[in-house]
C-alpha cells in the first residue's frame, strides 16, 4: 500500500527516475585518465591510507567518490525542488523562486497570520550562502514583499541546523535587516506547511530507499559503474617492479626530477 497521500506513487517514481538521469555521465565508469584528469595529489593520499588504515583500493574507491561527489549536489537540489511539481498548490517556475505555493484557501504562517502565497528560494544546507549571497536573497524578497502584500518569502533549507520556521535575520549593507514575513524554514516545516502533515518529510524519506532501489533495478540504462582505476595503477607498479605507491606517485609527479 502506498504511503504518501500528498504525492501519487507513479508521480514519486517518476522523480526519482528523472533524478538518477541527472546524474548521468557520473554513472560512467572511471578509468585512470578520468580518475587523473584534474591530477590527484599523491601524497595526501598516501597520508590518508596510512592514518586512516585504508587499503589501496578502499582509499582509490574513496577518491573516485569525492570526484562524483562534487557535482552531486546540484542532481539532489533537483530532486528536493522539483517534487513540489507534483504537489497540490505548488508550481515550480522555470525562473525566479525555486517553488511557488498558492493553496486554495490561503496559510497560516507564524507570526504573520494567514497569507495567500508563498515564495519559496531553496538552498540544500545551511552553510551554503555566504554573506553577500545572503543579503542579495534577502533583497529579493524584500522586493516581492512589495511588489504583493499578501505573501511571506521562505529561505528553504534541506539541511538545517534544526526543524525551525522562524523569522529570518540578515545583515544588509552592514544593518541588521528582519521581517516577520521573511522566514527561514527547515525541509521538515516546509512539507508540513504545503501538505498539512506533521510528519510528511518523514514519511518521504521512510518510502524513499525502496523505491530507488527499484528505480535502479528495474531500469536497463541504469547499472553500477564498474571503475577500473586500481587495476590499472597495479599494471604500472608491476611493469616498473615498484609498489603500488610508486604507481600512484606517478599520476601526479611523473615529469618530476628522479620519477
Amino acid at each position: 500500500m502506498w504511503e504518501l497521500d500528498f504525492i501519487s506513487e507513479q508521480d514519486f517514481k517518476r522523480h526519482v527516475q528523472n533524478t538518477i538521469k541527472n546524474y548521468g555521465e557520473k554513472l560512467a565508469p572511471y578509468d585512470l585518465k578520468r580518475f587523473n584528469s584534474n591530477i590527484v595529489d599523491p601524497i595526501k593520499l598516501i597520508f590518508d591510507k596510512t592514518v586512516y588504515q585504508y587499503s589501496w583500493e578502499e582509499i582509490i574507491k574513496n577518491e573516485i567518490f569525492r570526484q562524483r561527489d562534487k557535482s552531486n549536489n546540484n542532481d539532489i537540489g533537483y530532486f528536493h525542488q522539483r517534487i513540489f511539481q507534483y504537489i497540490k498548490g505548488c508550481t515550480v517556475p522555470q525562473a525566479g523562486w525555486d517553488v511557488i505555493f498558492t493553496p486554495e484557501n490561503g496559510i497560516e504562517v507564524p507570526e504573520c497570520g494567514k497569507v495567500r502565497t508563498i515564495y519559496v528560494e531553496m538552498k540544500n544546507k545551511h552553510n551554503t550562502m555566504n554573506s553577500a549571497s545572503s543579503a542579495k536573497t534577502y533583497m529579493k524578497m524584500q522586493g516581492q514583499l512589495l511588489a504583493d502584500d499578501d505573501c511571506s518569502c521562505f529561505l528553504v533549507e534541506a539541511i538545517a541546523k534544526r526543524s525551525q520556521n522562524i523569522t529570518w535575520s540578515v545583515s544588509v549593507d552592514g544593518a541588521k535587516q528582519k521581517h516577520r514575513r521573511i522566514r527561514r524554514v527547515s525541509m521538515d516545516e516546509f512539507y508540513k506547511a504545503v501538505t498539512g502533515q506533521e510528519n510528511a518529510f518523514y514519511k518521504m524519506c521512510m518510502v524513499l530507499p525502496s523505491v530507488i532501489q527499484e528505480v535502479v533495478s528495474d531500469a536497463d540504462n541504469i547499472s553500477v559503474p564498474h571503475d577500473t582505476v586500481v587495476e590499472e595503477l597495479q599494471q604500472i607498479a608491476d611493469k616498473k617492479n615498484g609498489s603500488f605507491a610508486l604507481a600512484l606517485y606517478m599520476l601526479g609527479f611523473e615529469t618530476y626530477i628522479g620519477f
